[in-house]
């Protein structure tokens, strides 16, 4: 069998952590694939997938990979175009120069890139420089007669689709959160509704600033997606988290980011019904039985789903999060009003369980408040009655939806307690994660990240630590993917 180009799948695939998360392999093997050229016979199919994913055409057998599908916006007053493309805006911060690069290896890909540069980023590298690497005109002016005569800004805001930032620093991130359109950089990022990345790079201490910090969460509840920064030593010469990603990161983001605008309508005459939050359930008037749940993961996926066209119905029980954009909004507090509302969204192609539904409630819930009085010393009696199991009943459910996930939240013996979870509720798969506190990977309630197994009737699959936000992309994808074959069978 001919050699594989093994360097150009880890820089595909984002770098050689990545391959090792993905093959589950220390850097040893890494090495030794680079070495001999070759990858064991189970990882093709893995990085086939993953490869796929991130938007390359791959040719099963040499692992060739090709570029980027073209892109062809469907906004209705976008122009044409033969390609995706890209508006780079370049902040001003020593890590401005490596804008320059980030341009070149985008257009490897077959990207159009078109550069905007802030004022201070002018004091590191010229306009000129940007638009010599991409043969295009590089904007710098909100002001402009020539471009604003024919509403310039939101011309460039709505002909592209990407927006990547290279560096961001922390004011252009603090206006960009405050809403602020004080330049042509904030003016775009404010009109673009296209997918937005960013890379940030700054001082250490101004990266963890509670300042820097709130944007940065104000941001990404927005569906912004921050690439680093990395931990190493900064230009000001202090060593610690802060500086950018390299370019074959931020490249790689792009490429991804990318791939989801090309499959952003594949979901397109699909519904998918999503459960998030937690239950509550009555005690008496005052008290009741619940649990940590954020419902983050559960409004993630829904979000992700909306991105790609489908019509999304969440139900939803008592969550301090905002209702994603583009979906039906149904909110619910026990588990018995989730599931009557679960079953009134039915017909649905897809369902996706990730409310932690409590199990049991209160059998004759008390319509004042108990009481505790004087010289009782014994606690009263609470009589429990089960919940309705959700997810088994939407699996078994004459109306069944061709797709039914779940999740599964568990303290301990995680692998097997999930899969019998999959074989007797029914569904088709499980997600499953870790929740307690003690967990190496600590708690995910109310956390932004998530770590999960994805299992199925024939295989699993560990996903590394990721943003949930991350998480909800990578499982649409997956459903993108698996949803063909669905229909197909059914």
């Amino acid at each position: 069998m001919s050699r594989i180009d093994v360097a150009a799948l880890i820089t595909a695939l984002g770098g050689r952590e990545s391959l090792q998360h993905l093959l589950g392999v220390g850097p040893s093997a890494v090495s030794n694939y680079l070495t001999k050229g070759a990858l064991p016979n189970r990882a093709r199919p893995l990085v086939c997938q993953a490869l796929q994913e991130r938007g390359y055409q791959v040719d099963p057998q040499s692992l060739s990979i090709t570029a980027l599908p073209l892109v062809k916006s469907g906004r209705p007053q976008a122009r044409e175009r033969q390609g995706a493309a890209i508006l780079l805006i370049v902040g001003g911060g020593i890590a401005a120069y490596k804008a320059l690069e980030v341009s070149r290896r985008l257009q490897d890909h077959g990207i159009k890139v078109t550069g905007v540069m802030t004022k201070a980023a002018q004091q590191f590298i010229t306009p000129l420089s940007l638009s010599a690497l991409t043969a295009q005109k590089t904007y710098s002016d909100l002001f402009s007669l020539t471009e604003e005569a024919e509403m310039g800004h939101i011309r460039l805001a709505r002909e592209t689709d990407l927006v990547v930032v290279v560096p961001a620093t922390a004011s252009l991130m603090a206006r960009t959160a405050q809403g602020l359109a004080d330049d042509l950089a904030t003016t775009l990022l404010l009109a673009t509704k296209a997918p937005i990345i960013m890379a940030p790079a700054m001082n250490p201490a101004m990266w963890s600033n509670a300042a820097t910090q709130a944007n940065l969460a104000t941001l990404r509840q927005r569906g912004i997606e921050v690439i680093g920064p990395v931990t190493g030593e900064t230009a000001c010469g202090e060593e610690g988290k802060g500086r950018m990603s390299g370019p074959d990161t931020i490249v790689t983001a792009a490429v991804a980011k990318l791939a989801q605008t090309v499959s952003a309508g594949a979901l397109t005459g699909k519904h998918a019904l999503v459960t998030s939050g937690p239950t509550v359930e009555p005690l008496d008037a005052v008290r009741f039985i619940s649990n940590h749940s954020s419902g983050r993961q559960g409004h993630a996926i829904a979000a992700a789903l909306a991105r790609r066209g489908t019509r999304v119905t969440l139900v939803s029980g008592p969550v301090n999060i905002p209702d994603p954009p583009g979906v039906a909004m149904i909110h619910v507090r026990t588990a018995e009003q989730m599931l009557a509302a679960c079953k009134a969204a039915l017909p649905a192609d897809i369902a996706i369980c990730t409310a932690a539904v409590a199990d049991w409630r209160a059998q004759k819930p008390v319509k004042g408040k108990i009481k505790k009085l004087p010289g009782d010393t014994a606690a009263p009696t609470i009589s429990l009655t089960k919940n309705p199991d959700i997810l088994a009943q939407l699996s078994s459910h004459s109306q069944r939806p061709k797709l039914v996930i779940g999740f599964a939240a568990e303290t301990d013996n995680l692998q097997a307690n999930a899969s019998e979870k999959l074989r007797r509720k029914g569904c088709d798969w499980i997600l499953a994660n870790a929740v307690s506190p003690d967990s190496s990977d600590g708690t995910v309630f109310g956390n932004e990240h998530n770590k999960v197994s994805l299992i199925t009737s024939d295989e699993k699959e560990d996903w590394p630590m990721m943003l949930k936000t991350e998480l909800a992309d990578k499982l649409v994808q997956r459903i993108i993917n698996t949803i063909g074959v669905v229909n197909a069978k059914n």
